[in-house]
């Protein structure tokens, strides 16, 4: 499959304001932090057009309670990741309810994940649920503002995205592998970097 690829656009900033509202909303029982990460939130740097969001817990215990809360609406609850990542919960927002997109709003642990689901056009974001005091939150958020504040880690970030964006790959999960050297070293780096801000 081709991944779709697009130059920086202003208007993912918006997608993601109104989708943080949106689950700020239904994430109300819970105390929770909202933040735009990935490629989409750096102003400049090429992406797959789909919004990353990290939602923070800040009582690890709640990560079982927002696939209820965010039950019924434009999410799939990917279950089936929960064994290799026992610290987050992972969700797509659609662009419409599950049902009426032909596809389940909950893929369960010994679940195939349906062809249909492949569709990057029916994707608007990719939800990362964890407790907001892990390392796994502070990485994010530290790499977002390394690339915001480092341009020639930028622009060599966006190289490799170019060039890997060209190659043939059987779904998002490997593409993402041809960026796991160049994540590694740097979330890394921006960690260390973030530390002593």
């Amino acid at each position: 499959m081709i991944l779709p690829f697009e130059p920086y656009n202003p208007a993912w900033k918006n997608q993601f304001n109104t989708l943080k509202e949106e689950l700020e909303t239904l994430l109300q029982p819970i105390k929770a932090s909202v933040e735009h990460i990935g490629s989409t939130s750096v102003e400049g740097l090429a992406a797959k057009p789909l919004i990353d969001i990290l939602i923070g817990l800040e009582n690890e215990a709640d990560l079982d309670k927002v696939p209820a809360l965010l039950q019924g609406k434009n999410y799939v609850y990917y279950e089936k990741y929960n064994e290799d990542m026992p610290y987050r919960r992972f969700f797509v927002a659609l662009t419409d309810q599950p049902e009426k997109l032909g596809v389940p709003a909950h893929i369960g642990p010994d679940d195939e994940i349906p062809l249909r689901l492949h569709d990057h056009s029916l994707r608007i974001a990719h939800i990362h649920t964890i407790p907001q005091r892990s390392g796994h939150w502070l990485r994010h958020i530290a790499f977002r503002e390394y690339l915001r504040t480092h341009p020639a880690v930028k622009n060599e970030y966006q190289a490799l995205k170019e060039k890997l964006v060209q190659q043939e790959w059987e779904d998002g999960n490997d593409y993402n592998e041809g960026k796991d050297a160049f994540l590694k070293e740097y979330e890394k780096k921006a960690v260390t970097w973030y530390h002593n801000q």
